[in-house]
């Protein structure tokens, strides 16, 4: 679906370039080509519909002061000025437009047309895309990192679809390697405690409450059968129960906060198919692995990296890394045509290294792209709030949300850039307030539902309303809010950064309060009546979308 904001900035890209070449006709100008300027929608209002930075990037072709090329180019807009009310030179040579108000009424019924859709487009041309995000080890309960990422990836999701991408949402199950043989310890040492065996609790084992809570629920099950079997069969039977019981308190913890993935793939299964041997294989017939120690290491330093690093132990185990580079090798096979991860600040070192592999492997390292995500701390009355009652260490997905609520989570999690280290304020994330985010945005579309609801009447035809009579300034400022969502969805999926539509809902929910409070919708003048009920409708329609795609709900009262 087109946006008309769009259309518009390409109407006054095409009159520029017609401009300039005029100019260039009669004499006025100077150049050998157009360089690639940009027509933007400005910050403020008060700097116009758009604005162009051609004026400064012409300069040195044409050897003439910005200011001076900008008062040629609005002279020769001839025609074209028709299409705005004024055209002003702003600082060192911007060029501002302002358009005739007349096409701003045209969101209107596209609004009321397209309804869910509105805001959708095909920018992304249905290209394959996979995102993974969170990828805990299932071996413990999810914490507030874990929140962050699921909130944002999830969002990203969201954004990406609506833009036209084919998404892929997948969870990497982390079933091999280190931390399941640690697991493993754990719950052998907790069998045999529960039991009364006096035994050593690992050093490297995890120690959560979460762990006894798993032991105990398998006793209650089986008993002291497995007490006197041998260790490894022990060890084997302990995991299996265990991440299973992990695995689904993941998928019920994420499904509860709205997270629902396409794809949940096993490391275990790259080991059984074979896929990181064959892998190693041939990065080595390629010349990128050597043996130094009896191990075999990558020379990651090719790609940038301070060191190499190992692929196979000494001991012929593959490592982590391994295996990471067979999962990206798989998802590039299973045809994506952009691979995202969203990882925690902690792995910013495997970035290049991974990226390397990929391209020793022939795929186009430009394709991965890894969205780094900074820790989040969590305050309460002022306070850091450090330990968890669940896990006995850190704060869980579930008791976040049993405390604040999935859409407050969510939504909090998504106010800032991956890349910015978030404080999350609890008694603010319950606070029914202005003061609250969330709960403001929500507030407007209960209120919203409210007039309709006391109109009585059914929504009037679109096709019969004269939307010229919507011309305060609040209703104004409100049409060009919700002409925007599109452009802002492209953005927020173009550039990663779904905390876009957080701003977006916000300010789209503040114009509308501000509205409220200076025009009554429910007048005697019945025209305008049909007009303010249509607008706030279409103001209705564009929250509810954007909640969606944040995960949020839209309430009818509040």
């Amino acid at each position: 679906m087109s946006s008309i904001v769009e259309a518009k900035k390409e109407q006054v890209h095409v009159q520029i370039k017609n401009a300039l070449e005029q100019a260039r006709a009669n004499g006025q100008l100077a150049f050998e080509e157009i360089p690639a300027f940009t027509v933007e929608t400005p910050r403020e209002k008060a700097f116009g519909d758009f604005a162009t930075n051609i004026a400064m990037l012409l300069s040195k072709q044409a050897k003439m002061p910005p200011r001076k090329i900008a008062e040629i180019l609005a002279a020769n807009l001839g025609e074209a000025g028709a299409l705005f009310e004024k055209v002003e030179i702003a600082g060192p040579g911007f060029i501002n437009f302002y358009l005739d108000k007349s096409w701003i009424y045209e969101v209107m019924p596209q609004v009321l047309r397209e309804g869910d859709s509105f805001g959708h487009s095909a920018f992304g041309q249905g290209k394959k895309v996979q995102i993974e995000f969170v990828s805990a080890n299932p071996t413990g309960l999810l914490h507030m990192g874990n929140a962050r990422g699921a909130a944002l990836g999830d969002t990203l999701c969201n954004v990406m679809k609506a833009a036209g991408y084919d998404v892929q949402k997948e969870f990497y199950i982390n079933d091999a390697g280190n931390q399941i043989e640690n697991f493993g310890k754990s719950l052998e040492a907790r069998y045999f405690q529960l039991l009364g065996q006096k035994v050593e609790f690992p050093e490297e084992g995890y120690h959560g409450q979460d762990i006894v809570d798993t032991v105990k629920k398998i006793i209650a099950e089986v008993g002291d059968q497995y007490l006197t079997v041998d260790s490894a069969l022990r060890r084997e039977f302990l995991i299996q129960k265990a991440l299973t019981e992990k695995l689904n308190n993941i998928k019920k913890d994420l499904a509860d906060f709205g997270v629902e993935y396409d794809v949940w793939f096993s490391e275990q299964t790259l080991h059984d198919s074979g896929a990181i041997t064959k892998t190693i294989a041939e990065l080595q017939e390629k010349g990128y692995i050597y043996e130094k120690e009896g191990a075999l290491w990558l020379k990651t330093t090719e790609f940038g990296d301070e060191k190499d690093e190992v692929l196979v132990r000494s001991n012929g185990v593959p490592t982590y890394f391994a295996a990471d580079i067979a999962y990206h090798r798989n998802k590039f096979e299973r045809g994506f045509e952009k691979v995202i991860n969203i990882w925690g600040a902690d792995h910013h070192g495997h970035v290049a290294r991974m990226k390397g592999a990929m391209q020793a492997l022939g795929h186009v390292p430009e394709a991965l792209d890894v969205i780094l995500m900074q820790l989040v701390r969590l305050f309460r009355n002022g306070e850091i709030v450090r330990m968890s009652k669940r896990s006995g260490q850190y704060i869980t997905l579930s008791e976040l949300v049993d405390e604040v609520g999935k859409d407050a989570a969510r939504f909090f999690f998504v106010m800032r850039s991956a890349d910015s280290q978030m404080d999350f304020d609890l008694d603010l994330a319950k606070a029914e307030s202005s003061e609250n985010p969330v709960y403001y945005v929500q507030y407007a579309h209960a209120r919203v539902c409210s007039i309709l609801k006391a109109s009585i009447a059914e929504l009037p035809d679109y096709t019969q309303v004269d939307f010229s009579l919507l011309k305060e300034e609040t209703e104004i400022d409100l049409l060009r809010k919700i002409a925007d969502l599109p452009a802002e969805i492209i953005g927020a999926a173009a550039n990663y950064e779904p905390h876009r539509l957080t701003y977006y809902a916000h300010d789209l929910a503040s114009l509308f309060h501000s509205f409220y409070n200076s025009c009554r919708v429910l007048i005697d003048d019945v025209e305008l009546r049909k007009a303010r009920l249509l607008l706030i409708e279409a103001t209705r329609i564009t929250l509810r979308n954007v909640l969606q795609l944040l995960g949020v709900s839209a309430p009818d009262r509040m």
